[in-house]
Parts: C-alpha cells; structure tokens; sequence
C-alpha cells in the first residue's frame, strides 16, 4: 500500500467551491498510488462487512455497502472524467492498467462468499423485513449483481467470469483509445478557394480554428469531430473531398495497424458469449435485458424492425428525390453516402426554403445553453446562476449553482462544450458524486449531486460566438436532460440515484427533454440572430418546425441498422469474423448502399466500449416513451403545463430507480405507450395513411 505522505488528498478531500474537487490541485501521477490505497481501504470495508458477527440486517449489510467505498468513487470519479475529457499518454497508459485492476477488485466482492450470504439471506426473507420500495429495489439490486457476478458458481467457474470480466474491461479501454488516436490523428488542410467551395463561413470559421489548433495557421482543417465532418460533408460541392473525408470518417477502428479494433472485436464477443454460458444464458443479449423494461431480445427485435420496415421505405423515397436531383444538375452518379447529406440539404432548402446555414446564425451556444436552463426553471422551478473564475478540469469548462426557487442550493453543474484533440468524441453526461440522503462514515448527511455535460462543438474563432446546428441544438438539450434527471434526484440510496436506472429507461428523461427545443415560445425568445440580435422571423420559424421530420428515413436507417446489427452479435454464434455478421445483417434487412450505419463496428464505442452492449435499442425504446410523455403535454395545450411537470419531475426526473420504471411510467401517463407516437414524432407513421395498411 501505498505511504499516506505520497498520497495527494485533493482526490478525495474534496473542499473546492461549493465541495467541487480541487481539480488544479491534482496531477496525472497523483492517480496511480490513490487507486493503490482506496482498493485497499474499499477491501477493509468489505472484510468487516462480511465479517460482521451480528446477523445480517438491511442497515448493518445493504446500507453498509451503499456507504462503503467512497475514496474509491471520487478517485474513479476524477480519473474516468479526466480519460474521457481531457486524456493524455499518461492517463492512457493508466486506464489499460486501472480498467482490469478495477475489474478483478469488484470480482472479488462479488464472489465473496460470506457477504453473498449475508445478501441471500435478507433476499430470501425480505417479504418479512418491512422493508420501502426503495430499499427492496436497493436489496434486488444487490442480489442480482451478486448472482450476476457469479455468487452461485464453483471456484473454478467464478474464476475464469472474473478473468473475462478483467480481459473485457482492459479490451473496452483499448477500444476507445484506439478510436480516438484515428479521430485524432487525421485532419485533411485546405487552403484554395476550390477546395472550399460551397461551404458557410461559419464552417470555415470552424475548421480554421482546427486548423490553429494543429499548428496549421491560415489553412482549413477538415477534422473527424461530428461538428465539422458533417458540416463539410452537407455543404461542401467538391465531391472528391467529400468522398475523402468520409471515408476517413468511417474507417475509424480499422485502419490497420495499432489502432484497429476488428481483433478487439472478434475477442470481446467471444468472451462475452463465455461470460453468458458460465451464467446460464443463452447468449449475451438475454444476460444484459434480464433486467430492462424490454425483457427479451425478441421484443427489441420485434420493435426495432417494425421501425425498420417504416424507415427504409421512407428513406427510399428520399434517395430518389436526391437521385433526380443529382441527374438535374447533369451528374450521371449514383447515390453515395458522401452524397446524402449535401443533397439533401439542397432539397430541404428546395422544399422548405431554407437551410442550414440560414438558420444556424439563430443558434448561438450561449441562447441556446440559457433556454435549457428557462425551461428547466418553468417546469422543474430550478435556476441556473453561472460562477466566473471557478477552476474546473479544463478552461473551457464552466460552473453552475443550481438552486430552486427558494434558493437553496440543491447541485452543481459543468458544462463542457467545444471540441479538443484531448477529449473522446460524442456528447454525454456524468457525475463527480450522486445524490442520496444516507449518513456517511464522517458523519455528514446526504450529498449533493455533481453532474457535468460533455459535448464536442466546434470552437469559434476569438471573439466570435460559437453557432450551433439544429442537430447540435438538440444535443445541447438532449444531455441537460440527462444533467437534470442526475441534479433532480430525491432518494435515500445511491445505488438508485439519478440515472441508476435500466438502459431502456435512462434515455427517456434526455430524449423527451429535446422537444422543448422546438416549442415555438423556446425558439422565439432564444433562437436571435447573433449580429442584429433580432429573433428569428416566424417564416423561418414556421419552416424550421414544417421540416422538423425531413430527412427521417435517413436518420432512422442509421440508428436502427446500428441498434439491429448490435442485437445480432449479442444473439447469434458468432463467425470467424465479426464483420462479416455486421454485413449479414444489413444484407438481410435490406441495407440502402446509399446510407451507412451510425457506428459502424469498429468504432461502435457505445457497445465496445460505453455499457450498451445489447442497449443500443434503448434510444428507440425511450423514443417510444418520450413521445408518449410530450404528448401528455400537448394534450393540456400548454408545454408547461404546472400539474403535468410536477407529474413529470415527482415521477420520473427525481425518483431514479427507486421503483420499477413501468410503475414509475404509470405513475405519469397512467398507462404504458405503444409505439405510435414514436412513428407520428418521426414522420413515419403518415406512410401507412399515405400507402395504405397492406403496403
């Protein structure tokens, strides 16, 4: 163990501002010898746990548990955001160290045989034990993770689970450093007006600065962060350059080389169908939706192709819409994805009249960060007071109060938004520490939530506002969602806080908040023009919402096609090369060759590398929620409605995983959806009028 003088105490003393950690006052070597001494604490907790002579009770084993390992959790904590965020060579080196060590110590306690028996013997009796529905879902929670840590298998059997678990964490690291390194590593400059032909200044501005950012002052730097790949390829006319970059963009993971992860792959299902046999699965996806509002694989595969059928057709008629275009211009080529974008954005201004480069000088970062927070403090009576000069992680990073309307302070806030060469890519949401209203070892009382946002939105020039796409504007909305079901929770223990629900329910509070986007009110006082300060006009705002489900085929044909292809390795026996079940499937469904998945395998981080293995489904799973929840709203006539936001925070935003989520969906709506409002929100529900029932 590692001596108490060479321990840094700012990783887990944590007396910043308002209790944030002292995040300047941690270095990258301080994380190494911290791991070191908060395992070892973490085992004496768990030895004296497990060793408790008295029997075991709710409060002297489950409670116990919940409380136990709070070093470890702020050191994880810092560490995990610090890999995700702001990387280097060192945290990388560490992660590939830390993933497996992490693995093998939480195999260990989940194979303890004497705190397993204490856990069975309260699970085997808690109809006796007068226990809330919170502290039985706390228990089930416990009991199952023991089990699904091979509690009931032989020595030689929970010795080989714990040898896959430590392998696939060490695999899961690898994989996003892998797809980072390919993001990071190529940028395409240009500097003729040729090669920039067609596009706003706004991308200019955007891919300068990657440029600078590169050392590459005065060119333009074409980069594989969505918020400038997709840009380019919407608004960009060389078709060459397009071609070029998209390639680049979807080869990420399989470039050859170091960083391919097709073997990582290959070995990651492999085990996981080990993992799965050792427990008494089937197969991987059963082992992962035993605990999910879906249930089975087939009930995610009856959904998802019943979207599927819907999408593809719809994204046939899309492709020949931008077919006639393409020959219209006197092009003789057919439609490629490198196309879709920039021919679509054609036909939307065509078809709408406007585009997207009109309407983007109406999305400001900054407006569009405030009406996340007004609409947070319209339905959930919270407000967002923003504090200069407070050190976070990175400069870029800004932080929040949040209190409520009494103004008491009930969680902090950070906000990371632009793009870094340091950060991995995507947008998500984390915490530094969850709510919960247990006693601690210390002595204090519950804990304030710390949840921070992440996004990777292009960087403007000094002294320029950054401007953001509808796509990005949602994204923005779609992870304070996240932020506000961490920052709202009201709940006893920890285990269930926030987001700890199942991973077809987390998606709902996240998706569901995207629509108050788009509630005209929303995007009449924030959607201003960043120069004359003027709000949007109602034609464009009017056109904005008119198109609000263009492009849907496309979109849906992405996302479903990846969710499908994700099923399919968690189901079926897997070939010698993971890949070509990847191509199995989008042969069998009918893959347009015009359109790609959203991630294809080897850069498919939320199933490699992010917890969504056999989960991709659940975004489609909330959508099914989330457009039956806003529907509760619109049904009142107002967005706002008070007695149906309080419905919605009391029942959803702050309960957690308390109580199950179809009661928690029940307790709102008072019934469960079905898949219908999904289909109208996205467009594609009209095909059936428009085609008729047999098409």
């Amino acid at each position: 163990m590692a001596a108490a003088s060479s321990l840094n105490t700012a990783l887990v003393e944590w007396t910043g501002f308002q209790g944030l950690p002292r995040f300047e006052a941690v270095s990258d070597d301080d994380f190494a010898p911290a791991f070191e001494a908060a395992l070892s604490e973490h085992d004496a907790e768990i030895d004296a746990i497990a060793g408790n002579p008295e029997p075991p009770t709710f409060a002297n084993t489950v409670t116990a548990l919940e409380i136990a390992g709070e070093s470890l959790s702020r050191t994880s904590a810092l560490f995990w955001n610090r890999a995700g965020a702001h990387t280097n060579d060192t945290i990388q080196a560490l992660e590939r160290e830390i993933a497996p060590k992490l693995s093998r110590h939480y195999s260990k306690i989940g194979m303890n045989a004497a705190l397993f028996a204490r856990i069975d013997t309260l699970w085997q009796e808690r109809e006796t034990l007068g226990l809330s529905v919170e502290e039985m879902r706390v228990l089930e929670r416990h009991w199952k993770g023991f089990v699904k840590s091979g509690a009931l298998l032989a020595k030689p059997q929970q010795q080989r689970l714990a040898e896959i678990n430590e392998r696939l964490a060490g695999l899961g690291a690898r994989f996003g450093q892998n797809v980072l390194a390919d993001e990071k590593n190529w940028s395409l400059l240009l500097s003729s007006d040729a090669e920039l032909s067609g596009l706003p200044d706004f991308v200019k501005d955007a891919m300068a600065a990657a440029a600078r950012e590169r050392g590459a002052e005065g060119k333009y730097a074409v980069t594989l962060s969505r918020s400038i790949i997709e840009p380019f390829l919407t608004f960009s006319d060389r078709r060459d350059l397009r071609e070029q970059a998209f390639r680049a963009w979807t080869a990420r993971g399989m470039n050859e080389g170091e960083t391919d992860n097709r073997g990582i792959v290959r070995e990651t299902l492999l085990l996981r169908q080990e993992l799965a046999d050792l427990l008494g699965y089937a197969n991987f996806a059963e082992f992962k939706l035993d605990n999910t509002m879906a249930k089975t694989a087939g009930a995610v595969n009856h959904l998802l192709m019943t979207v599927w059928e819907k999408a593809v057709r719809r994204a046939g008629e899309e492709e020949a819409d931008i077919a006639r275009l393409i020959a219209g211009e006197g092009h003789n080529h057919e439609v490629m994805p490198w196309d879709w974008r920039h021919y679509a954005e054609k036909i939307r201004a065509q078809k709408f009249d406007f585009s997207e480069a009109e309407l983007k000088p109406y999305l400001q970062l900054e407006k569009i960060i405030d009406a996340c927070f007004d609409v947070a403090s319209r339905l959930f009576g919270v407000i967002a007071v923003e504090k200069k000069g407070i050190p976070a992680y990175h400069p870029d990073v800004r932080v929040f109060e949040i209190r409520d309307r009494s103004g008491t302070l009930v969680a902090l806030f950070l906000g990371d938004y632009f793009a870094r060469p340091s950060k991995r890519s995507g947008a998500w949401m984390s915490a530094f520490r969850s709510q919960h209203k247990l006693t601690m070892k210390n002595g204090t009382t519950g804990e304030m939530p710390i949840i921070y946002n992440v996004c990777n939105f292009a960087k403007p020039a000094e002294g320029k506002p950054a401007l953001l796409s509808l796509d990005d504007a949602r994204t923005l909305f779609h992870e304070f969602g996240h932020a506000l079901h961490g920052m709202l929770s009201n709940v006893t223990y920890p285990s269930v806080a926030g987001t700890g629900v199942s991973r077809d329910f987390v998606e709902l509070p996240s998706q569901l908040y995207e629509h108050w986007l788009t509630v005209p009110e929303i995007l009449t006082r924030y959607a201003v023009h960043y120069e004359t300060g003027e709000p949007m006009p109602k034609t464009l705002l009017d056109k904005v919402l008119a198109a609000r489900t263009f492009n849907a085929g496309f979109n849906t044909v992405e996302v479903t096609s990846s969710a499908l292809v994700d099923m399919a390795f968690h189901t079926r026996t897997l070939a010698d090369d993971p890949m070509a079940v990847q191509e199995e499937v989008l042969r069998e469904i009918g893959m347009p060759r015009s359109i790609v998945m959203r991630h294809a395998t080897p850069h498919f981080q939320h199933i490699f590398a992010g917890g969504y293995s056999a989960g991709y489904y659940s975004y489609m799973w909330s959508e099914v929620l989330d457009a039956d929840a806003f529907s509760a709203f619109e049904e009142t006539g107002d967005a706002f409605d008070t007695a149906m936001a309080k419905k919605l925070k009391d029942n959803i935003y702050s309960v957690g995983g308390s109580v199950d989520p179809e009661d928690a969906y029940r307790a709102f709506r008072g019934k469960l959806p079905d898949p219908d409002a999904m289909l109208r929100k996205k467009g594609l529900a009209m095909m059936e009028e428009i085609h008729g029932s047999d098409a």
